[in-house]
């Protein structure tokens, strides 16, 4: 039994009802010790229909990620997807009933618009969007940085479907003072408190106004899956994915930088100057990631592979670079010393990975470990070994490895 399952078999009935978020109704009919079913343990590979090697981290919220090897598809399929959750999935959602309100400082009219409404007034769009989390790599950082750690596997790339979310702030009107938007969705805080968003940021103006920022009601051509923010979903790709809200219902444009839930403070923040690793840094000097940094990872094969001495393997992966696109993707088989060039992919549509492979030849027998990096087109590299430390674990982008050996 786990400490979370001892802990509820002891508990008291108040205390139990403060982690269901509501009153115990008839309370005094539960015999002792019994494990009310909303705490037994749930299967989330049945639940979110999940590859079985795919790694759940925690399950309060729920957070998995998938495996190097598992995002070897050009498009990301639900089944591979990682999941990220800041507080309590919905339930019951009543597509029919749900609705979008616009809203804030900075619009013309408040206005709200049907999920129909916004599926039949609007021009439907579709994209293939990279979305990463920000801490993606966090287990990497020394000294640790508080948080899921997420090793690889935090990214995905499906094809999103929608309207443009400039088209709808064009329909609502904006004003001239209008600098950020932010989102709110119908996702409940951990401690059950209504009065707590789980999460809500967003992204400036300009980024609301590109051509590939959504408002997504399918995935994949298909309604978007529960975990992934069924029925509507925000989609800023190139951007850390929490800023692309899930099971959203309302957006609101602000005058001034958005303050809502993990907005503020050091969440989604890097040091704007260098820091020692352990340092110590205010709010002061953090600054909100926007744009993330040029990132490549090998899906092909898995790490462990073992080959016959005199045969080629073929090795590929995908390539992105937030806001820009991808120059060109290098290997290296002897830690770093030389490199080569692999074969690389235009991208689907701006935003959306790209696909490398090349054929290596091995000298001789032995272990040996393949090693890739890409450039963006501002020449910018990743680096072989982490990248400047921050508080929060964001951003690492160091080469991606996988372990071969020749037999």
């Amino acid at each position: 039994m786990n400490q979370r399952r001892k802990f509820l078999k002891n508990a008291s009935l108040a205390t139990i009802a403060a982690a269901l978020g509501t009153e115990l109704a008839f309370a005094e009919s539960m015999p002792f010790g019994y494990m009310p079913v909303a705490f037994q343990e749930q299967d989330p590979y049945k639940l979110f229909s999940k590859e079985p090697e795919m790694v759940l981290l925690n399950d309060r919220p729920w957070n998995m990620e998938a495996q190097a090897h598992l995002l070897d598809d050009e498009i990301t399929p639900a089944s591979k997807m990682f999941i990220r959750c800041n507080g309590k999935i919905p339930a019951d959602i009543d597509e029919s009933s749900w609705t979008l309100t616009v809203a804030g400082e900075s619009v013309s009219q408040e206005k709200t618009y049907t999920l129909q409404e916004l599926k039949t007034k609007f021009k439907k769009h579709s994209y293939q969007l990279t979305l990463e989390c920000a801490g993606n790599g966090r287990s990497e950082f020394d000294p640790p940085a508080k948080g899921n750690q997420w090793t690889i596997g935090a990214v995905s790339c499906a094809n999103w479907s929608g309207l443009r979310l400039k088209d709808l702030l064009d329909d609502v009107g904006i004003e001239d003072n209008a600098v950020y938007i932010g989102y709110y969705g119908k996702d409940t805080h951990l401690s059950g408190d209504p009065n707590k968003d789980p999460i809500s940021r967003g992204v400036p103006i300009e980024k609301a106004m590109l051509e590939e920022t959504l408002i997504a009601y399918e995935m994949n051509g298909e309604p978007i899956p529960l975990a992934h923010g069924y029925p509507l979903r925000l989609v800023a790709g190139g951007y850390p994915a929490s800023a692309s809200g899930k099971w959203i219902d309302k957006i609101v444009v602000r005058d001034q930088v958005h303050d809502g839930t993990k907005m503020t403070g050091q969440a989604y923040r890097v040091p704007c100057d260098p820091v020692a690793p352990g340092a110590e840094v205010s709010n002061d000097d953090m600054c909100i990631i926007e744009s993330m940094p040029v990132k490549s990872i090998i899906t092909y094969p898995k790490s462990g592979a073992i080959i016959k001495e005199g045969r080629e393997l073929e090795i590929r992966g995908h390539a992105w670079a937030g806001e820009l696109s991808v120059q060109s993707v290098e290997y290296s088989i002897d830690f770093g010393s030389t490199w080569q060039s692999c074969s690389l992919k235009e991208a689907s549509n701006r935003l959306a990975w790209q696909h490398f492979s090349t054929q290596i030849k091995f000298p001789r027998t032995g272990y040996y470990e393949v090693w890739a990096r890409a450039k963006d087109q501002n020449g910018k590299q990743q680096p072989m070994i982490l990248p400047g430390w921050n508080p929060k674990g964001y951003l690492n982008n160091a080469c991606h490895r996988i372990a071969i050996k020749v037999v």
